[in-house]
C-alpha cells in the first residue's frame, strides 16, 4: 500500500474506515429497533377491535415500521430507504398488496352478502398479513445488509432474532441475488457456512455458469453507469439541499459498485471443487448402504454448497443405478436404501460450487455388497414369532378367566346387594385403607414418587408404606422376583387379583403373591393412580426383620395425588434422622439414608444406549436361590461393554468371518489374522476386545480362554446390536464358593437375572 503525503485527503480510504468502525454500533441499534417493532406489531394485535393504543406501549408509537435511522444506517441502504418513502410515504411497505386489500375489502362490503362483521375480521387477517410481510421485508434487507458488510456478528444477530422462514432467505433480491450467493461471491466462507446450516439456497436463476459471469458483469456494468451519472449530476447542480442528497446517493452507489467488482472477480479467480475426502461406505443393512464423506480441500475454490452420490452396478459407473443429490448440509452421510441384497455396488461422490461439479471420489472400500448376518445361513431369529404367540395366549387366558369370573360372579351378586347399603355408609366413618407410620416384624410394600429433589410423601410427611404380611419366610426372593414382573402390568392388579383368588385361592403357595397384589391395589386406591413405577433391584432388610419392597416412579412435574404432598428430599431426611435411633436403624431409615442412590439407580437404569454396535462381556453368579449378572453402575441396564462401531449392522461377510473363531479358536489368535478380507472391523474389534478386557480387571493372557458368542448377534432394538465375549465354558457361572481371581474394579454391580432383563424390556421395547 502506497504512503499518502502529509495532509493529502484519500475519500475511498475514509469511506470503509467510517463504515468499519460504526457497523457494530449500527447493527445494535438495528436490533432494538426491530424488537420494538415486534413489541408494537404485538400491541397492536392485542388492541385491534378497540382502535386505541394502550398506554404500555405508547412510547414505541414514535418509531415507524420504515427502518430509517439516518445517523446509524449506510449510506446505500440510506438511499434505498428514501426511494421506498418517496413511494409509499407512511403507509403499508406494499403498495400492491395494499390495494388488493382495498379491493377485496370493496367487493365483499358490496358485491357479497356477508355481514359487516365476517368482512371487518376477514380484512382484519389481512391487515395482520400485511404487517407481518412488512416486518419480513425489514429483517430480510438486515441480513442482505450484514452479509454485504461481510459483519458475522450482525448474520448471528438477525438470525437470532428472527426464523429461516420469516428471514426468507431463499427469495433473491432485485438484483436476482440470495445472501449465499453474495457470501460466496465475496468468499466470506464462515457466513456462507453458517446459512448453509440454515437451509440457505443459492439463486435459481443462474442455469449456468455463464449466466452468472453475465448477470454479474452486467451488474457492474450498470452500477458504474449510475455512478458516472450521480457524478455528473453532483457536478453540475453545486451547493445546495438536492446536491447533499445526490452525493449520498453517489456514495452508496460508489460502494455497490466496488462490492459487484469484487464480487465478479472472486468468481473469475475461483475453480471447481476438489474431491471430496474420507470417503467411506459401511454395509448398514440388508437393503441398503451408508456413505460419509468430509468437504473437500478448499484451495482457490468457492465454498460447496451440495453434493452428489452415484452408485453402479459396474466399477466404470456405466450405467448409473442411482444418484442422490445432497443440498442439506448438516450432515456429510448419505443412506442409500432400495437396493438388492447380495448384489454388490460401486460408489463415488462429488462435490459442486458456483463453477459447476468437481471429481467424483470413489469410496473406500471401492465397493459393498447389502446384507445382514441373517443372510450368511438363511436361518429365521430363533426368537422369531414368540412374540406373537405370547401375545395370543395372553389374550386367551384372560378370555377364559373373564368367562369364569362373570360365572361366578352372578352366584355372589345377590348376596352382595343386601350388604351394599351398610358398606357403604361405615365407609363415611371408616378408612380400611391406611398408610404405616412405624415398621413392625413383616413385610411392607413403600413407593418413591420424585420430581428433582422434592418426594411425595403422606400428611404425616411418611413415605407412603403399606403392610404386605405381619409375617414372612426367611426367603422371600422367588416371591420378589415375581413381584418386579408387575412392573410392567400395574393396570391388571385388579384382573390378577379377581382371577387369583378364584383359580387359586387355596394354595398355599401363592397367598404371598396374592397379599402382594391386594398391598400394590391399596397403594393404587390410596394414592390415586395405577402407574407405581419400577421396582427397586433388591428389598430393604434391617436387623428388626423388616423387608421394604420399594417402588420408584419419576413423575413429570408436581401432580397433587390423594392423600399425599410434596417435600424436599433434605427436609425429610432431616426429620427421619432426630426420630430414629442410628445404632439399629430401621428398613425405613436405610431407605433414606440411601435414598440419593437410589434415586441415581433409578435414573440410570432409564438410560439407553446411543445407535452402535457394542461387544458385551457376559459373567454369571450364582446362589441358592437366584442368579445374577455382572453390570455396570452407571448402566445397570446392560452388560459390562465397550463400543465397535457406530453401524450396529453386522454384513454377512463379518459374519462368517467370526464363525472362524468358534470352536477351539479363541480370542487371542486375532493378533494373527491381519490378512483377513474385513480387515477394518478386525481391527474395530480387536481394539474393543482389549478396551473391555481392561474394563473389567482381566490381564490380556486370559483372552486365549475366551471366545465370541456365534450364535447370533443381539439385536435390542433403536440400532442397538451385541456381540458377546464369553469366557471359558467353566466360568461363564461362578459358583456358591467358587473364587475368581480376576475381579473387577469399584463401579460394577451383580443384578438378579430377571430385573436385568426387565431393564432390557423397560429401555429398548416400544410397548413396555
Amino acid at each position: 500500500m502506497e504512503t499518502l503525503q502529509e495532509g493529502a485527503f484519500d475519500p475511498e480510504w475514509f469511506l470503509f474506515s467510517f463504515e468499519a468502525v460504526g457497523i457494530k454500533k449500527r447493527f445494535i441499534c438495528s436490533a432494538w429497533k426491530w424488537n420494538q417493532t415486534r413489541k408494537q406489531t404485538q400491541c397492536d394485535l392485542l388492541n385491534e377491535d378497540s382502535g386505541q393504543l394502550p398506554t404500555t406501549c405508547s412510547h414505541f408509537a414514535s418509531y415507524s415500521l420504515i427502518w430509517t435511522c439516518h445517523v446509524n444506517m449506510t449510506q446505500q441502504m440510506q438511499n434505498l430507504n428514501l426511494s421506498q418513502m418517496k413511494k409509499s410515504g407512511s403507509g403499508p411497505s406494499s403498495p400492491n398488496a395494499a390495494k388488493r386489500l382495498y379491493r377485496n375489502l370493496s367487493e365483499k362490503l358490496k358485491g357479497s352478502h356477508a355481514s359487516f362483521d365476517e368482512a371487518y375480521f376477514r380484512a382484519r387477517s389481512d391487515r395482520l398479513s400485511l404487517r407481518k410481510t412488512s416486518v419480513n421485508f425489514q429483517c430480510n434487507e438486515a441480513m442482505f445488509e450484514a452479509v454485504e458488510q461481510q459483519d458475522l456478528d450482525a448474520v448471528q444477530i438477525v438470525l437470532y432474532q428472527y426464523t429461516p422462514e420469516e428471514l426468507d432467505l431463499n427469495t433473491p433480491n432485485s438484483e436476482g441475488l440470495t445472501p449465499l450467493d453474495i457470501a460466496i461471491l465475496t468468499n466470506n466462507v464462515p457466513i456462507a457456512k453458517i446459512l448453509l446450516r440454515i437451509g440457505a439456497k443459492e439463486s435459481p436463476h443462474f442455469v449456468t455458469t455463464e449466466s452468472r459471469l453475465t448477470h454479474l458483469s452486467t451488474l457492474v456494468q450498470e452500477a458504474q453507469q449510475r455512478v458516472n451519472e450521480l457524478s455528473a449530476q453532483v457536478m453540475s447542480e453545486g451547493l445546495g439541499m438536492d446536491s447533499a442528497e445526490k452525493e449520498k446517493q453517489l456514495k452508496a452507489w460508489e460502494w455497490r459498485y466496488r462490492l459487484y467488482k469484487r464480487m465478479k472477480a472472486g468468481y473469475e479467480h475461483a475453480r471447481a471443487p476438489e474431491a471430496p475426502t474420507n470417503v467411506c461406505l459401511v454395509v448398514t443393512s440388508s437393503t441398503s448402504l451408508t456413505v460419509t464423506f468430509q468437504e473437500p480441500l478448499s484451495v482457490n475454490s468457492a465454498v460447496v454448497t451440495k453434493y452428489k452420490v452415484e452408485w453402479s452396478c459396474s466399477e466404470d459407473f456405466s450405467p448409473l443405478a442411482g444418484e442422490i443429490i445432497m443440498d442439506n448440509l448438516q450432515s456429510l452421510r448419505c443412506i442409500i436404501t432400495g437396493l438388492r441384497t447380495g448384489q454388490r455396488y460401486y460408489v463415488q461422490v462429488s462435490a459442486y460450487n458456483m463453477k459447476g461439479w468437481g471429481l467424483s471420489q470413489a469410496t473406500t472400500p471401492a465397493s459393498a455388497s447389502p446384507s445382514n448376518w441373517k443372510d450368511y445361513d438363511g436361518r429365521d431369529p430363533r426368537h422369531r414369532g414368540h412374540t406373537e404367540a405370547l401375545e395370543h395366549l395372553l389374550q386367551q387366558v384372560r378370555a377364559s378367566h373373564q368367562h369364569y369370573s362373570c360365572r361366578e360372579g352372578s352366584k355372589l351378586q345377590n348376596a352382595g346387594r343386601k350388604q351394599s347399603v351398610s358398606r357403604s355408609l361405615k365407609h363415611l366413618f371408616h378408612s380400611s385403607n391406611k398408610f404405616v407410620k412405624t415398621l413392625k416384624r413383616g413385610l411392607y410394600l413403600a413407593v418413591i414418587f420424585y420430581y428433582k429433589d422434592n418426594l411425595l410423601v403422606t400428611n404425616e410427611d411418611q413415605i407412603p408404606i403399606v403392610e404386605i404380611d405381619d409375617s414372612h419366610t426367611s426367603s422371600i426372593m422367588h416371591d420378589f422376583l415375581w413381584f418386579t414382573k408387575l412392573s410392567c402390568m400395574w393396570d391388571d392388579i385388579r384382573w390378577l387379583r379377581q382371577n387369583m383368588s378364584i383359580s387359586v385361592s387355596s394354595s398355599t403357595a401363592l397367598q404371598a403373591r396374592q397379599k402382594m397384589l391386594s398391598a400394590a391395589a391399596q397403594l393404587q386406591n390410596l394414592l390415586g393412580t395405577h402407574n407405581l413405577g419400577r421396582v427397586y433391584y433388591e428389598p430393604i432388610k434391617d436387623r428388626h426383620g423388616n423387608i421394604l419392597i420399594v417402588t420408584i416412579r419419576e413423575v413429570e412435574t408436581l401432580y397433587s395425588f390423594f392423600n399425599g404432598k410434596w417435600m424436599q428430599i433434605s427436609k425429610l431426611q432431616s426429620q427421619r434422622k432426630s426420630l430414629s435411633t442410628p445404632e439399629e436403624p430401621t428398613a425405613l431409615d436405610i431407605l433414606l439414608i440411601t435414598i440419593q442412590d437410589t434415586l441415581s439407580y433409578h435414573r440410570r437404569s432409564q438410560q439407553r444406549l446411543p445407535p452402535g454396535l457394542y461387544l458385551g462381556y457376559l459373567k454369571l453368579c450364582s446362589s441358592v436361590d437366584q442368579i445374577k449378572v455382572l453390570v455396570l453402575q452407571k448402566l445397570p441396564n446392560i452388560l459390562c461393554h465397550v463400543k465397535i462401531r457406530d453401524n450396529s449392522n453386522v454384513s454377512k461377510d463379518e459374519w462368517e468371518w467370526i464363525q472362524t473363531f468358534s470352536g477351539s479358536e479363541s480370542v487371542e489368535s486375532m493378533d494373527h489374522a491381519s490378512d483377513c478380507p474385513t480387515q477394518l472391523f478386525f481391527y474395530e474389534l480387536q481394539m474393543a476386545v482389549k478396551a473391555l478386557l481392561k474394563q473389567i480387571n482381566l490381564p490380556l493372557h486370559q483372552a486365549k480362554h475366551f471366545r465370541l458368542y456365534t450364535q447370533e448377534v443381539l439385536e435390542l432394538g433403536h440400532n442397538v446390536s451385541f456381540l458377546l465375549l464369553l469366557p471359558a465354558s467353566d466360568d461363564v457361572c461362578t459358583a456358591p464358593g467358587q473364587n475368581n481371581p480376576y475381579t473387577p474394579h469399584s463401579g460394577f454391580l451383580n443384578l438378579p437375572l430377571q430385573m436385568f432383563e426387565l431393564g432390557i424390556v423397560a429401555c429398548f421395547t416400544s410397548k413396555y
